[in-house]
Formats: structure tokens, C-alpha cells, sequence
């Protein structure tokens, strides 16, 4: 026998309401033991480097925790789709939504010396727009001087959603880019890249762990938001 779409849906559905019937009794209980389903969403640079070996760690001595992990640059709607938390950066405006700020990130804006040594390196934001912009995630990029924010929209020949692709486009001499501080302070250390319009830097940009309102008192969401407040911004130093 084979269950149709909507039976499956339907099953789904019934063995996620008795997992939380198991964790209403465990949030009563003196230990309140993580358990159930985890479903975690997060970008793919962030997971990999920084979120999933922090979360494996928090799921090890937590037998009945079960974990999975999303790895997506889209916004995925947590309450509709069924996730229990996601790790994000920018402004939380979803009044279903509770977060946390778990750490914080720098963007910075470079370029190689090679792209350097045959254009003129910017001096203010408008001075962008005659320059080649390698463009990630971000399709615009935002500066600060003093108390007046700016904002420009890159234009390039090369696109593309992978921070790595990125980084390794600028180091090439393709272009200008601007990207978080873990991408671009290692190949800032050996000379690889320079930074460019520094003076005008972004403030830090949170990252936010956010989960469905009525599950935020859940033992296994209060504690690994806890465990990422922890040792999230440790990891990214």
C-alpha cells in the first residue's frame, strides 16, 4: 500500500504533533532532554564553515536529537515549511518569528593589486560605477561615513551566489567585491587582496538565530540557540 500526497502530508503532520507532545513533557520534566526533529536551514557558507560543526557538537549527547540541516541562500519560511530554527543575517520582520542575536559580521570591500595597478582605486561610493563589481549574494552593497549611510548597486560580468567563486574572482584581478571578513581576511593577510573605500565601511551586520514564536521554549531550540551564542562568534574570529 502506498499512502497518496495528502496521506503522506497527513502522517507527517500526526508524528510531528506526537514529537511535541513528547517535548511538552520533557520541557516539564527537571532535565528537559533535547529530542525529536531538528530542521535547520542557513546559508551555505555559513553552515559549512561555522554552524553545522557547532550543532554536531550540541547534538552528540543528546541520543534522542535528531538533526537536519538545510544548506540554502533563500529565505525559507520557518512556520510554513515546518523548521525549527534558521541561522541568518539582516533584519528579522516576521512578527511570527523570535530571534536572538548570536553573532555579528564585517563586511569589507577589496580588490586585487593586480585590478589595482591598471584602475584607479575608488575613492568615494559613486566611483563604483566605473569600476568592474564582481556581484555575490548581496546586490547591494552598503558603506557608511560618519552618521550618512550609502548604498550602491554593483554591476559586473560576473555573478554568482558562492562567496568562495567570489573571493577567488576578485583574487584574479576581475574586479571589486565585497564580502564578509571570513572570506576576505586570510588572502588580506598574504597580500592577495587590498581593501578598497575603507573609510567607509558598513556597520557590523547581525546574525540572528530565529524560530517559530511558540517553539522557542522547546529544550532542544532554547538550548542549541544558547550553544550558538556560545561558540558562534568564537568560531568566526
Amino acid at each position: 500500500m502506498q499512502l497518496t500526497d495528502t496521506g503522506r502530508i497527513f502522517f507527517e503532520r500526526c508524528e510531528r504533533i506526537a514529537q511535541e507532545r513528547d517535548e511538552a513533557i520533557a520541557l516539564i520534566g527537571e532535565q528537559g532532554e533535547p529530542q525529536g526533529d531538528l530542521r535547520v536551514t542557513c546559508s551555505t557558507a555559513m553552515d559549512e564553515r561555522f554552524v553545522a560543526p557547532i550543532i554536531r557538537r550540541f547534538t552528540m549527547p543528546h541520543p534522542k536529537l535528531n538533526i537536519t540541516i538545510d544548506l540554502s541562500n533563500r529565505i525559507v519560511d520557518l512556520v510554513a515549511e515546518g523548521y525549527d530554527l534558521a541561522v541568518r543575517t539582516g533584519h528579522v520582520a516576521d512578527p511570527r518569528l523570535g530571534a536572538r542575536r548570536v553573532a555579528s559580521r564585517t563586511l569589507f570591500t577589496c580588490a586585487a593589486p593586480g585590478y589595482l595597478a591598471r584602475m584607479p582605486k575608488p575613492e568615494k561610493v559613486s566611483d563604483l560605477a566605473k569600476h568592474e563589481c564582481i556581484v555575490g549574494t548581496n546586490t547591494v552593497w552598503h558603506f557608511k561615513r560618519g552618521d550618512k549611510a550609502f548604498h550602491h548597486n554593483p554591476k559586473g560580468r560576473f555573478r554568482c551566489n558562492s562567496g568562495h567563486a567570489v573571493i577567488e574572482a576578485c583574487i584574479a584581478d576581475f574586479g571589486i567585491c565585497q564580502l564578509p571578513d571570513f572570506y576576505i581576511l586570510p588572502h588580506l593577510k598574504q597580500g592577495m587582496v587590498e581593501l578598497v573605500l575603507e573609510d567607509q565601511q558598513p556597520e557590523d551586520e547581525a546574525i540572528w538565530a530565529v524560530y517559530p514564536q511558540r517553539r522557542h521554549l522547546l529544550p532542544k531550540i532554547r538550548q542549541v540557540v544558547e550553544c550558538l551564542a556560545t561558540d558562534l562568534a568564537a568560531s568566526m574570529s
